[in-house]
């Protein structure tokens, strides 16, 4: 699984401004209100598993426990928004793999902008299963060590004491990667022994990365991820470009 730990790299290709700040709050909000009405409800972590995921997310995006609570009373309360989950999958340039998760409430207003996005940026639209295959789910806890407060082996031991199915470290990141039901588990248990996360969630992992080597390509490639990250619609995207 080397590479996937690129995590500057992507913080760099998504950004760290406030607008993108607010926008990652945004979709963990969503989030949030569709784990509990999914969940029959539920507003108590330890009885909702999918929720208990998404607020190790928010945490780890810094989301703030107040924005946190305003969402899960939204959720619990009456009404409110119907969002469903769609996966969507294609090609950007170069035939890389790209996996898209959108939460809508107008299916047929997103799969007008994901057909237009992958058209409009040399790629195409596939039928579902067509990239998916080359994914695998993986629960993925990122560690970051810029300041160097973790010792390598320290962290690999303790990741595997809590449960964790692999350990990767590249550069001055550490990456743990856990069954996706084991995630919870994991994620408390590494919290409980001290850690902090740059980013806690499921994610789909590449089985195998592309490079891209033409000008063009890897700017249209940019241009459909930026795109998408700023498509309201858009939660997740996954993909195997080697970046």
């Amino acid at each position: 699984m080397s590479g996937h730990s690129k995590w500057h790299n992507i913080q760099k290709t998504k950004g760290a401004q406030d607008a993108k700040r607010a926008a990652a709050f945004t979709k963990i909000a969503k989030e949030l209100i569709v784990a509990v009405k999914e969940g029959g409800g539920i507003t108590d972590p330890a009885n909702n598993s999918r929720l208990a995921t998404v607020i190790t997310k928010a945490k780890a995006a810094n989301m703030p426990n107040d924005n946190i609570k305003r969402c899960l009373e939204k959720a619990a309360g009456a009404g409110g928004d119907n969002y469903e989950s769609i996966t969507y999958e294609g090609y950007g340039p170069g035939g890389v793999a790209v996996i898209v998760e959108t939460m809508t409430d107008n299916r047929n207003r997103t799969a007008g902008s994901m057909r237009h996005h992958f058209d409009k940026f040399g790629g195409n639209l596939g039928a579902s299963g067509c990239v998916s295959w080359s994914f695998d789910k993986k629960g993925v806890l990122v560690i970051d060590n810029e300041d160097g407060d973790y010792e390598e082996d320290q962290v690999m031991m303790d990741a595997m004491d809590c449960g964790a199915d692999d350990f990767e470290a590249e550069e001055d990141v550490f990456t743990v990667y856990t069954d996706p039901d084991d995630f919870n588990a994991v994620a408390d248990a590494m919290t409980a022994k001290g850690y902090s996360f740059a980013s806690a969630q499921i994610e789909m992992v590449p089985q195998n990365y592309q490079k891209l080597e033409n000008e063009e390509q890897i700017a249209l490639m940019e241009k459909l991820i930026d795109i998408m990250e700023d498509d309201d619609d858009v939660q997740n995207i996954w993909h195997n470009w080697d970046n």
